[in-house]
């Protein structure tokens, strides 16, 4: 199994990242919150990664931060979570902040984020009460750098979002909204994503 990857970025088309590792490129699915802290492209990055091995399929999800892989990974024991509902919630709320909603058993603010209805609030609050504690606390080392501005951020942010979970056409309202100029992919994201979510 693969559990960590170093190398050097090639691409970021969120959630797809393209990671170079001594001459094989890596195909690397991320949450918008490993997203949002990676170095421009070119530059080097280490991820911690999930290997996932399916009859269909063999994928690769990557994270800048213990806590981000540790939650992912307690998300996937819950029944009827997966992993596209996973990187949901990591996209949408960082893990202490998901840790607070689930011990405060908030499910208003849980079904906010896309694809998780009531009863699947209500049973990752259940299920992941006593798990959540020590998220927030594991070691997160954020690396610095920003990739220049696509041509079309807004395109790519609505792009991002509807493979978040969000229908094409409230992922272009949200991405309309949110966008501003001189705004990257990853921020106008990042609004959406707060916009949404009522942050």
């Amino acid at each position: 199994m693969i559990g960590r990857l170093r190398g050097i970025l090639v691409s970021k088309q969120p959630p797809w990242l393209l990671v170079d590792v001594g001459g094989v490129g890596y195909d690397v699915e991320a949450p918008m919150s490993t997203i949002y802290d990676l170095p421009a492209t070119g530059q080097e990055v280490t991820l911690l990664t999930h290997h996932a091995v399916k009859d269909d399929s063999v994928v690769l999800y990557g994270f800048l931060h213990t806590s981000e892989r540790e939650l992912f990974r307690s998300l996937l024991k819950v029944s009827g979570i997966g992993a596209k509902i996973a990187l949901a919630v990591l996209s949408g709320v960082s893990a202490d902040q998901f840790a607070r909603l689930v011990q405060a058993g908030d499910v208003t603010a849980l079904t906010k984020i896309p694809g998780i209805g009531k009863k699947t609030a209500e049973r990752m609050i259940v299920e992941l009460r006593d798990r959540v504690d020590g998220l927030a606390a594991t070691g997160a080392t954020r690396i610095g750098g920003s990739a220049p501005t696509p041509q079309d951020a807004q395109s790519e942010a609505v792009i991002a979002l509807q493979q978040l979970g969000y229908k094409p056409a409230e992922a272009t309202r949200l991405a309309q909204k949110a966008a501003a100029e001189g705004d990257d992919a990853e921020t106008i994201i990042r609004k959406a994503l707060r916009a949404a979510l009522g942050g």
